[in-house]
């Protein structure tokens, strides 16, 4: 009998729908896209209506002829690749490379890799959506257009080999712009002062001054806190007000891209890019011993918190018959739109509720387990009854001081039972414990007056999780666009990333310098998130392909023509005039950008060579290390990789060694911690003796011993609600700022 040909684009999913499909159908995978844009040259008509010209991909050509020699003898061909812009544009080639009669091709899509999910897509095959195919079209073009249009006027003002990309520099300039905002900020004291009060039963309680003669106090330096603190023991306190009300919490909605690529890095450390493979692997199908493959999560590249009902009425009724009645609301809920919302696809959520992540755990690796686990608890959490607290609020007052503490209490969890939220408290200020017995006009003893030296803190350097939330909310890039934009700018060099924070280099800032100040309007923040919503009119159908991109090339090409004539001048606003004079020629010495940073070059240059490296100038960074092959003083140099130990006497001494802390490994005890960076320029720790030891930390250790459990080391982390602080790998304890050794 003739079977059907179905075609996919992963071979893991492959093999689970195949098991689905049964006798009747060969399933094959085209290993994600079968045919690009040629990298050799533009490979797009301009004149002739933006006409792509595609290759097929090399490596490509044996996967795409066995799907032909199945697909000729077929009796219908179905092509299931990922149900988005990018898999239909897939579908369209594939399609274009069979060569078939149009009604032999059907397109299915599969949100979800169950047997039940495949069994419907399949009862309702339809055609290539030729509106998604020329969205995704009109993205490609865009980018290819401002990629080989401006990457060479980047090579000739900073150096070749740098690209430019139409929505990777915003997110650049979004980073550089916020450094700019932390150099240019000024650190301003100010002082807070809390009272210790002691009630009739002997129980203290904790409050802060929040008005003095009624005014907000504003205390800016230690003179002034320490005369109201004076003042403050002067006078007799009773309690004035005592506000007493529930306050119901809601759970947050299903996970979309973004926000579990967020969450994902805030509990699990995982990286943007790191998410979106483990999700894959769920989404695409996992052995389950004797019930074979099954794809545990729906489709992981949305922007909807849509659920179907069906999800619903299963969520409610897990819900019932694991934690009672009183955990289940009594309408279901449902989620708002976003404003940029697609709303193609459902929100990420278990496919069945049968798949309990305790159920699954023993055929899960670690991380596919913990995202499957959040996965779940987020979507079961989302349908299940508000958190109910008791919050307290309490006014102490005496002369002209009122201090108000705040408080509260659960008096049920509700969805917190499942999915617990951190959440930063109201106005930075944390909950105190409140008494139980508490009633207006008691009087209360003042039995310390405490002081606290504060000072504005700048704003916080983005992190993969909050540059993705960023652009979100800007309306820049889609879910299936965040983790190659994060990833792109550090595989650039233009940013590094240090404790999960985001650094743009000076390579990134000079490279977001030129873009931004020569095509103003192409890499601003409204330019870009307007084309993005213009390539959604094109997948809807209400614009023309054509038009929109006749829009965005015909400016463009205007400022482009303009630009291309200052290059030089250009190119010299990047170089730093040195007081040197080349010892060969007597010209100028100027430092310059090249392809292992920045060095000093002759400005006389064809006609004079002599360059040299910035680390010869006067200002070397001496690491107070000898070299071991020569004697001579080891200084820290700048390369590819980031920072190296190199000899000053090189180029006749080329000895190099790795960046060294002083401390010894906290593992083997005989070599030194180094600083390391990975391939894609993540700065780690390691023992100088790898791979005989293998002691590596993302975070920079330091010698000192853990107060908890003795470890005679510590390393050191930050956040936005604890500051700076030491945290220890072996007990998890965590050691506050004021403790830090500077």
């Amino acid at each position: 009998m003739t079977k059907s040909l179905l075609i996919v684009e992963s071979p893991a999913k492959a093999k689970t729908i195949n098991k689905y499909l049964g006798r009747d159908f060969i399933v094959e995978a085209s290993v994600g896209h079968i045919r690009n844009l040629p990298k050799s040259k533009l490979g797009v008509d301009v004149e002739n209506g933006y006409a792509p010209t595609y290759e097929i991909i090399k490596g490509k050509k044996d996967v795409l002829k066995k799907i032909r020699e199945h697909a000729k003898d077929a009796k219908d061909v179905y092509i299931a690749t990922d149900p988005d812009r990018e898999g239909e544009a897939i579908a369209r080639d594939i399609a274009e490379e069979l060569k078939l009669p149009a009604n032999k091709i059907k397109r299915v899509l599969f949100h979800e890799i169950t047997e039940s999910g495949i069994a419907e897509a399949m009862k309702h095959p339809s055609t290539i959506d030729e509106n998604l195919v020329l969205a995704q079209q009109a993205r490609r073009v865009m980018d290819r257009l401002v990629g080989y249009k401006v990457s060479p006027f980047v090579w000739k003002t900073v150096y070749y080999g740098l690209s430019a990309g139409r929505v990777q520099s915003v997110a650049l300039r979004l980073i550089c712009e916020r450094e700019e905002e932390i150099e240019r900020f000024v650190q301003e004291e100010y002082w807070t002062i809390h009272g210790e009060f002691r009630l009739d039963n002997g129980e203290s309680l904790y409050a802060k001054l929040v008005r003095i003669a009624g005014e907000e106090p504003v205390i800016k330096d230690e003179t002034t806190a320490n005369g109201y603190a004076a003042d403050i023991a002067k006078h007799l306190y009773r309690i004035t007000d005592v506000q007493k009300k529930q306050v119901k919490r809601n759970p947050l909605p299903p996970f979309i891209t973004s926000t579990l690529q967020q969450e994902a890095a805030a509990r699990l450390r995982f990286s943007t890019k790191k998410t979106m493979m483990v999700a894959q692997k769920l989404y695409e199908g996992v052995e389950l011993g004797g019930e074979g493959s099954a794809g545990l999560i729906t489709y992981m590249r949305t922007d909807s918190t849509r659920l179907s009902s069906e999800a619903v009425a299963a969520a409610r009724t897990y819900i019932y018959e694991n934690y009672g009645g009183e955990y289940l609301p009594r309408e279901p809920r449902s989620f708002r739109k976003g404003k940029s919302s697609q709303d193609a696809h459902e929100a990420i959520r278990p496919t069945s509720l049968k798949h309990t992540p305790k159920s699954v755990r023993k055929f899960l690796d670690k991380d596919l387990f913990a995202l499957y686990g959040l996965i779940w608890n987020r979507f079961i959490a989302c349908q299940m009854a508000p958190a109910v607290f008791e919050q307290v609020s309490v006014e102490i007052a005496g002369g002209d001081y009122t201090f108000r503490a705040t408080g509260s209490t659960p008096i049920f969890y509700g969805f917190l039972q499942v999915y617990a939220e951190t959440r930063e408290p109201e106005n930075g200020e944390p909950e105190s414990p409140i008494p139980s017995g508490i009633s207006p006009l008691q009087a209360v003893q003042l039995v310390n007056v405490i002081p606290e030296q504060h000072f504005t803190k700048p704003p916080a350097r983005y992190s993969e999780s909050t540059l993705v939330k960023e652009l979100e909310a800007l309306g820049i890039g889609r879910p299936s666009t965040y983790a190659l934009i994060v990833s792109t700018i550090q595989e650039r060099r233009y940013v590094e990333q240090k404790d999960r924070k985001l650094y743009a280099t000076q390579l990134g800032r000079d490279v977001t310098r030129i873009l931004v100040q020569n095509f103003p309007g192409l890499f601003s923040v409204k330019f870009t998130a307007k084309m993005e919503a213009e390539l959604d009119t094109v997948a809807s159908g209400k614009r023309d392909y054509v038009k929109v991109l006749d829009d965005f090339y015909i400016p463009f090409s205007k400022v482009l023509e303009r630009v291309n004539k200052n290059t030089e001048t250009i190119k010299k606003s990047l170089q730093e005039v040195t007081e040197e004079a080349c010892h060969l020629c007597g010209s100028p010495l100027v430092v310059k950008w090249g392809r292992n940073g920045k060095f000093i070059a002759c400005t006389a240059y064809p006609e004079c060579r002599f360059t040299k490296p910035l680390d010869e100038n006067e200002h070397k960074e001496f690491a107070g290390v000898k070299c071991d092959l020569c004697g001579g003083d080891m200084v820290v140099k700048h390369g590819k990789f980031g920072a190296f130990l190199g000899c000053s006497n090189y180029p006749s001494c080329k000895n190099t060694k790795p960046l060294t802390m002083d401390m010894k490994c906290p593992k083997c005890g005989e070599g030194n911690v180094v600083v390391k960076r990975t391939k894609r320029g993540k700065t780690f720790y390691g023992c100088s003796r790898y791979p005989d030891c293998d002691f590596a930390s993302w975070y920079k250790p330091v010698v000192q011993t853990c107060p908890a459990c003795g470890s005679g080391y510590l390393v050191q982390k930050s956040s936005k609600k604890k500051g700076e602080y030491l945290f220890c790998p072996e007990c998890r304890e965590e050691v506050l700022k004021e403790e830090v050794p500077v």
